[in-house]
């Protein structure tokens, strides 16, 4: 089996967390090294692992296939560019970048040096999204109409990532969950005609946007995204109207928890939703009027990692390709127009 060693740009929260158990795992893998600043702690977890102190030493290792930018946003272009110059495939976290065009130029690249570039949009592996991609390829709800994505938390305090609080290129709500919401919308019902935005600051001690809700506007559908800081008691999730039925869905995938508490993605009923968290399906098939509760399939992060060993090995699909990535951030962009011009914008 070939083995993709592979290299980690920071070993915060996102490599912790959502990339470091995964790669240790997956048999394909090797988690070979990671650049660390100043804290000297991956190998304390993952015994082996070798510790970079700069990028330019990261790049410099030819053994390196894989490197993922698991950075702050607005680095995001800077380092991907960087990899791939240095002849090595490239994983970039959401949101691939911060304008089209640096997006545009990540891909020309990625193809004249004939390497591996996606996106990690790790939240279409979640249970939740499961169930909501189920029911609309299914098509149990008849033709869909109306459609509304929340991702809503409650801080009162700001982030202690100061990056994530000051003002700047990239920061703000719209490219943080946003990102999440727009890939999932557009998974489901390609791009929009146009699109609609309001994007603000809630919270009296904000500096950037901790507030936002797009309107997507299809030939037949409608769909709305939503998200927020300043929801205490949360909403649901998903909500889908078709012209047979609807479908609604609390957010219920279990991974980020288990994986900040420790729990590595080999544990029994990895990502199994609670038995109580199950979706409300109300609609007609055949005839037949059905209200009943449906189970999500088992969330699971590792089939992106297995679709880009896939991808890299074989040359299937890339899981999530850097295109898609780029749609998300034409979705931005355009949002911000709207936010600043106060008025439905063509895209």
């Amino acid at each position: 089996m070939q083995t993709i060693k592979t290299a980690l740009c920071s070993f915060g929260m996102s490599g912790v967390v959502f990339h470091a158990p995964f790669l240790h795992l997956h048999k394909g893998f090797e988690l070979y090294g990671v650049w660390e600043r100043s804290k000297k702690i991956a190998a304390q977890k993952y015994p082996g692992i070798r510790s970079f102190d700069s990028y330019e030493a990261l790049l410099n290792d030819a053994a390196i296939d894989l490197v993922i930018v698991n950075t702050p946003n607005y680095t995001h272009f800077d380092f991907a560019k960087q990899a791939l110059l240095a002849g090595k495939n490239v994983i970039v976290e959401k949101p691939f970048c911060l304008t089209v065009k640096q997006c545009d130029e990540l891909i020309v690249l990625a193809k004249e040096k004939n390497k591996l570039l996606s996106v990690y949009q790790n939240r279409r592996y979640d249970s939740d999204f499961k169930i909501i991609k189920k029911v609309v390829t299914e098509n149990l709800l008849g033709d869909i109409v109306e459609a509304e994505f929340h991702f809503d938390r409650f801080k009162e305090e700001l982030s202690p990532k100061i990056h994530k609080e000051t003002p700047g290129p990239g920061t703000g709500l719209l490219y943080d969950l946003g990102s999440h919401l727009i890939d999932q919308a557009l998974c489901l019902f390609g791009m929009p005609q146009s699109i609609f935005a309001d994007i603000g600051i809630a919270r009296k001690i904000s500096l950037v946007d901790d507030y936002m809700e797009l309107l997507l506007f299809y030939p037949s559908l409608r769909v709305r995204i939503k998200a927020s800081y300043v929801v205490r008691e949360p909403l649901p999730s998903y909500i889908l109207h078709g012209i047979k039925g609807s479908f609604i869905k609390p957010r219920t995938d279990v991974q980020e928890t288990a994986l900040q508490a420790g729990i590595t993605p080999d544990a029994n009923d990895w990502g199994k939703e609670p038995e109580n968290e199950k979706g409300l399906l109300h609609t007609q098939i055949n005839g037949k009027v059905i209200r009943e509760y449906l189970p999500s399939a088992n969330g699971n992060y590792m089939d992106y990692y297995e679709g880009i060993y896939q991808s890299l090995t074989n040359g299937t699909a890339l899981p999530v390709s850097a295109i898609e990535g780029k749609n998300v951030i034409e979705i931005i962009e355009k949002a911000y127009q709207s936010n600043q011009e106060k008025r439905v914008v063509l895209m």
